[in-house]
């Protein structure tokens, strides 16, 4: 039996554009999406739409990290930088907003969105099929999309009047191009103080370049103008199991031997949340 067209999806399907084509809208059929070329993608009946061609994408987290990371964010330790990325991307916006999560993960900060924004649609991409089993059920007006944020996205130019990128790879030159003259770029990213303590305790996770601001500063200058920068920096208290989901939902994992994680030694009870927020205006 075909799947049925996700209401999200359908909701949001003027954006989509052939990955192969470039030009041709999609529409659906049988189970599936269809541009007039005939190039066919699969609605998976999770409810995602993959439109990943060629060399597939293999950076995208993998089932542990997606458990982890759901297990996570379900306490709350994260919840005061949903709430300022909702805040940022609710500001001056039009009330019939369309918002695009880039690397969206399970769909947790673009539905804080959504909350927000009562008449609004979203879209997220992202390459792990497995995030995109719950980014496809993270809200109600939130369709996901399989697809590598650093290739050309598969959307129609200036469709978009807020790109959310939270602790996610970034694609510059994409952004501008699907952004309107009007619309919000988000960028969420850690300071060299986030999760110090559990970096301590886990010699392999992944560290924080001291150079990362200026990389940032120039990659995003040419299109992008800073509005408005936000820092949030408060204390979080883990119980163990939040410490090592911590640990396992982010690109630590594949550096942190499986031996550490299941060692019974000490783990901090509390660590340091510690993140800037910027919206910023295209140029």
């Amino acid at each position: 039996m075909p799947v049925l067209l996700p209401p999200a999806l359908e909701l949001s399907l003027d954006l989509l554009r052939c990955p192969t084509c470039r030009t041709f809208r999609l529409h659906p059929d049988r189970g599936a999406l269809r541009c007039p070329a005939g190039h066919t993608f699969d609605i998976a009946r999770q409810g995602y739409a993959g439109l990943l061609t060629g060399t597939r994408a293999t950076s995208g987290d993998d089932a542990a990290m997606v458990h982890a990371r759901a297990r996570f964010l379900t306490t709350g330790a994260y919840g005061p930088i949903r709430k300022v990325v909702a805040r940022l991307a609710a500001d001056s916006v039009p009330e019939q907003a369309t918002v695009l999560d880039v690397g969206c993960g399970t769909g947790y900060y673009l539905a804080g969105v959504l909350d927000q924004l009562p008449d609004a649609r979203g879209l997220g991409l992202d390459t792990s099929v497995r995030a995109l089993r719950s980014a496809a059920r993270a809200h109600d007006r939130a369709a996901a999309v399989a697809w590598d944020v650093f290739r050309p996205f598969p959307l129609a130019s200036g469709v978009a009047d807020v790109v959310l990128d939270v602790f996610a790879p970034r694609n510059p030159v994409e952004f501008h191009r699907v952004l309107r003259p009007t619309g919000r770029l988000i960028v969420v990213r850690p300071t060299g103080r986030h999760l110090a303590e559990l970096r301590g305790r886990f010699p392999g996770t992944v560290t924080i370049d001291p150079a990362k601001e200026q990389r940032l500063h120039r990659a995003l200058d040419p299109f992008f103008e800073a509005a408005v920068t936000e820092e949030m920096e408060y204390p979080a208290t883990l119980a163990r199991w939040e410490a090592l989901d911590l640990v396992a939902m982010t690109p630590s994992a594949r550096h942190v031997s499986r031996a550490d994680l299941a060692n019974d030694g000490p783990l901090p009870d509390q660590v340091t949340v510690s993140v800037l927020a910027t919206a910023y205006q295209p140029r």
